[in-house]
């Protein structure tokens, strides 16, 4: 499945709902489904600066794909991060790069955070962003 297949999967599956009470029951169960990310991850450098809870990204690059992992203590941050997980996970860092993440917009999360969520959501994509473009360097693609 594409970036933007996933995006709209996301947007199809959040407008079943009206009420924003339901969509953050929808992230919280999200978040509930997220695998748990192993000890050895949740180190300093993993942590995503500028979230207003606690949030590990981590990113694997094998065999041209780069798989994230992350966690959070709060559980709609949690939702968000597996989220953004599902939908760039998976990919090449190229396809990450040249991918524009609308479905934030489209499912209305961005206005429904606080600006401190906000922050930290815009942070955790220019984190998986900084992932990619290192390991697309790496992969000698520039």
């Amino acid at each position: 499945m594409t970036i933007n297949e996933k995006q709209d999967s996301i947007i199809e599956e959040f407008s079943m709902f009206d009420d924003w009470m339901d969509k953050y029951a929808l992230l919280i169960d999200l978040g509930n489904s997220l695998e748990e990310l192993e000890d050895k991850f949740k180190v300093p450098q993993n942590i995503i600066e500028g979230c207003q809870s606690r949030v590990w990204l981590n990113a694997e690059f094998k065999d041209g794909i780069i798989t994230y992992k992350g966690e959070s203590d709060a559980v709609l941050v949690k939702g968000i991060v597996s989220l953004l997980i599902s939908v760039l996970s998976g990919h090449t860092p190229e396809e990450i790069l040249n991918t524009e993440l609308y479905f934030i917009e489209k499912i209305g999360l961005r206005e429904h955070l606080s600006p401190t969520r906000s922050n930290g959501l815009l942070a955790m994509m220019k984190q998986m962003k900084m992932f990619a473009i290192a390991f697309n360097s790496v992969s000698g693609k520039q």
